[in-house]
């Protein structure tokens, strides 16, 4: 978890240099596989159980958020599924987990593709061996830092047009991106190679809510060494990731918290429980 603000339009800014592949080392917690624990998932180690347990004793409430999440990512989905996109890029997915985002598109498109983004070898191997025999998705070892590497890796363009609309899902993702001229430029870059017709979908966690809360989180999840980058004092707020939307029309209604993005049934838990803010822009 991590956090903060970032200026508006960050066209002069220096691209960051080529991020390098991250080894793989069970002893160090890894915020997806953090999340899969709250999720009730096992594809978990030592470290990331004892990395939140501590999280669960500053924030009881994370599995319930996680749960909303995951239901908003389906929400989102569907929406963009039925609004005629075909193309879907999942950056930061995490490990596989209950409703991923094929299963949830091919439900409304059964032609839709789909390519799934994450920097942890391990998702990658697990991911790669659950879907050798879907033709319509793939997935790809890259490292949101580095949009341009990840765009133009063989795996994705072998699957998506990015002369045609893509939806891009930055879901929990861009929260661990700690420099926020960094988390700007990769969203700026992102909107840059996107046809019009795109859209971006980006969940965030935000300290508006419960200031300590948050920053005890922050602190401890970067202390752990599960988030990497310039020390951050807390998370970034309603308004910095409403900054992330910048360029882009925002589809109603907003950017708010996840329990209020169309929700289609009974609300499991008040809004005002779940520090988790999504929304969906248009790229006209």
């Amino acid at each position: 978890m991590s956090a903060k603000t970032r200026a508006g339009r960050m066209e002069d800014v220096m691209v960051p240099p080529k991020t390098e592949r991250l080894t793989f080392d069970p002893t160090v917690p890894n915020a997806g596989r953090i999340a899969d624990y709250f999720l009730g998932g096992k594809d978990n180690f030592a470290a990331d159980r004892a990395a939140a347990q501590l999280a669960l004793a500053l924030a009881p409430e994370l599995p319930a958020m996680s749960r909303e999440g995951r239901r908003f990512l389906g929400r989102a989905v569907r929406f963009l599924a039925e609004s005629g996109i075909r193309q879907f890029i999942d950056i930061g997915c995490g490990l596989p987990t209950q409703g991923n985002v094929h299963e949830m598109v091919h439900a409304v498109a059964p032609d839709a593709r789909v390519v799934y983004v994450d920097n942890d070898p391990m998702a990658v191997v697990h991911a790669q061996a659950l879907l050798q025999d879907d033709l319509l998705t793939t997935v790809v070892e890259a490292d949101a830092r580095d949009p341009e590497r990840l765009l133009s890796d063989p795996r994705l363009t072998g699957m998506i047009d990015l002369d045609r609309p893509v939806a891009v899902l930055l879901f929990s993702v861009l929260q661990d991106v700690t420099d926020d001229v960094l988390a700007m430029q990769i969203v700026t870059d992102l909107q840059k190679a996107i046809a019009p017709g795109s859209y971006l979908a980006v969940s965030h966690a935000v300290s508006d809510l419960c200031p300590e809360t948050t920053a005890k989180l922050a602190a401890l999840y970067q202390d752990r060494g599960s988030v990497t980058g310039p020390r951050r004092d807390n998370l970034r707020t309603i308004a910095d990731v409403g900054r992330f939307f910048d360029g882009l029309t925002l589809v109603d209604p907003g950017l708010v918290y996840v329990p209020r993005w169309r929700p289609d049934g009974i609300v499991l838990h008040r809004p005002d429980s779940v520090w988790v803010v999504g929304g969906v822009g248009r790229k006209e």
